[in-house]
């Protein structure tokens, strides 16, 4: 970080009611991953900030995120078309044994999750991952395929067992689905979008957290820093987002905070390197949102349009 961008976060944090002076004493917290024995840093690194850069540059940030307290790195086939894994695979050469490494699996049979399980590995040169994830359950076909007869979560068991694979999770991107996978198995850990907006104008989110919650699972956050869906004509200033982020850091510390103050083990920042270097000087400076802080966050969150909405009924 430059020192022009080290006084614009120490700027915005302070307007966010963090104390840019507490950052050398506090670091990068960890918290305990549910039942798994695992504790990762309140930030993980996700695969999306390697993907595009050369190889230099994403050794250099996944190096900048270790030295900075982060253990925990997640990334998936689908990103890039599998340029993620195979940028993140090199850049974890000498850190593999010392971070929590997760995967996942978009495909919903067994044949289709063990080739995608056995090319993830071998991308990312390692010989298990520490969390296997099914990907992006959205509708309730996808829990039907991916955990019935021949599904995915067959490869998943399997790997289980034979040492390839340590935990296993699901993320989704609906309250049905995920209320659905919790339901039909056991699974370690669920990564969704937990996220302010969603949960103050989408009633998005609470009730998951509270079903994940009470089976004892790791809860990890997705989308915290998200504001609501590109306006038409918008300038996409952050290409690698589908949605449009929080572009004021102070408003995106909140977000970030909001999340965090929920019994949330990590949250994975937007893939957009500066977006990250934040939510890292965020969690440097971390400490819960006051119940004023929060009721103010979510007052500003009035009227705005949630990129995620629980479709009840």
């Amino acid at each position: 970080m430059n020192r022009r961008e080290f006084l614009g976060a120490a700027a915005a944090l302070a307007a966010a009611g963090l104390d840019p002076a507490e950052a050398a004493a506090v670091g990068i917290p960890k918290r305990a991953l549910g039942k798994t024995g695992a504790k990762l840093s309140i930030i993980g690194y996700g695969g999306i900030v390697a993907m595009g850069a050369q190889q230099e540059d994403a050794d250099r940030s996944v190096r900048e995120a270790f030295d900075r307290g982060v253990n925990y790195f997640d990334v998936a086939p689908s990103y890039g078309n599998g340029e993620a894994e195979e940028k993140l695979g090199p850049a974890l050469t000498g850190l593999r044994d010392k971070v929590f490494l997760a995967c996942k699996t978009a495909a919903r049979d067994r044949a289709g999750a063990e080739a995608e399980l056995d090319r993830s590995l071998q991308r990312l040169r390692t010989d298990h991952f520490d969390l296997y994830q099914l990907h992006a359950l959205t509708t309730m076909q996808d829990v039907d395929k991916a955990l019935g007869a021949g599904g995915a979560i067959e490869t998943l068991q399997e790997a289980k067992k034979s040492g390839r694979v340590r935990h296993l999770g699901f993320s989704a991107h609906s309250v049905e689905a995920a209320l659905a996978a919790m339901e039909r198995f056991t699974f370690d850990t669920i990564l969704f979008p937990f996220n302010w907006v969603c949960f103050a104008e989408g009633d998005f989110g609470p009730q998951v957290l509270k079903a994940a919650k009470a089976r004892g699972m790791g809860l990890l956050a997705l989308k915290a820093m998200a504001y609501r869906p590109w306006q038409p004509g918008a300038d996409r200033a952050y290409p690698k987002c589908w949605y449009e982020p929080l572009s004021d850091p102070a408003m995106a510390a909140r977000a970030l905070r909001f999340t965090l103050s929920e019994p949330i083990t990590a949250a994975l920042p937007p893939g957009d390197e500066s977006l990250f270097r934040l939510a890292l000087s965020v969690a440097e400076r971390y400490k819960p949102l006051s119940g004023s802080e929060r009721a103010a966050l979510m007052a500003e969150a009035s009227g705005a349009e949630p990129i995620f909405r629980h479709k009840a009924g």
